[in-house]
This record gives structure tokens, sequence and C-alpha cells, in this order.
């Protein structure tokens, strides 16, 4: 079933999603990749706030191409979610609603999805070019240093998911047909 949310998603919209919904998003999103998810992880430890509003928020696993010119990003496809896998719970429990990404998560992550009430979206890897169409907007927020892994504030405007983890657990994933 196709559905239409705005970003950021709360805890009863996040409810009504289910396994295999085809899902489309608009509004805004986070990008942050491996390395500062480790740099988040790090500030929290240090007792410092998160450089991003997390609570409700979705954050795309994902590294930008360089932008062509009159657009806001280059390539945009997924990235691997499996790398993030040892900072995401902590930033579930913290209010983190959505991701996005490929892959497998762990247990440890699907348990944290559950026990907070957010959902594991799929991007289509290998459709960077054409997700980056579904992307009007795109701002750095910090660690400007990590380049392509700089967390940005991006815009989109019904951009590609499908609900792969819902809040109850349901992985398409680990589903036979």
């Amino acid at each position: 079933m196709d559905k239409y949310i705005k970003m950021p998603m709360d805890e009863e919209t996040a409810a009504q999603l289910k396994c295999g919904d085809y899902v489309y998003l608009t509004g805004t999103v986070y990008v942050a990749r491996d390395a500062a998810h480790q740099r988040m992880t790090e500030a929290l430890a240090r007792g410092e706030s998160l450089p991003i509003p997390i609570k409700n928020a979705a954050i795309y696993y994902m590294g930008p191409s360089p932008a062509r010119e009159g657009r806001p990003i280059g390539s945009a496809g997924p990235t691997t979610s499996g790398r993030m896998d040892k900072y995401t719970p902590a930033l579930l429990d913290l209010g983190l609603r959505a991701m996005i990404g490929k892959g497998k998560r762990s247990q440890e992550v699907i348990d944290a999805i559950v026990r907070n009430g957010a959902v594991y979206f799929a991007a289509v890897g290998g459709a960077g070019a054409l997700l980056s169409k579904c992307i009007v907007k795109s701002e750095l927020v910090c660690y400007e240093d990590l380049g392509a892994e700089a967390i940005l504030k991006i815009e989109v405007k019904d951009f590609p998911v499908i609900t792969v983890i819902d809040r109850d657990g349901n992985n398409l994933y680990d589903l036979s047909f």
C-alpha cells in the first residue's frame, strides 16, 4: 500500500506503517554515515547535545556525490545500514524515529526499533541519480571536515522508500513468501 508521509514523523504515524508498505517521504531528513555517527556517540559520552534535533527525526545513511550545476545534491544512493548498528540503539532511545538505508539490521537495532516505536526504511541501492531528483534542498549542518560523511539536512519531496522493519519488529528481510 502506498503511503505519503510528512517528515519529521511522529510515533502515531510510525505506528500506521507496516512491513512492505511503499512510502513517499516529504520534509526534513538528516544525512549521516559512519564517521558522523561515531562523532555523535562521542559527543553524547562527553555529555554534549547532538548537532541535530533527534526527536522524531529520520537519518538517511548516504554519502552524496558533488552536486551538478543547478542541483542541490549529486547522486544520493543509500549505503549499507549495518555499519551504523553499533551507534543506532542509543539514537533510537533518544527519539530517532526512522532510518533509511539498505541491508539487514542487527537484532539489537531491531529490539531498539520495537522499544521506541520507530521504523527502518530501505531506499533502492544503485538508484542514487534517480533518488537525488527527490531532494529539493541540501544544507551542511556539521562535521564539514568529514567531506561526504558530514551531516546534512535535506528537504525531500515524495522520496520513495519501503518499510523494511516496522515498529512491531516485522522484518521484510526475514519473511518467507
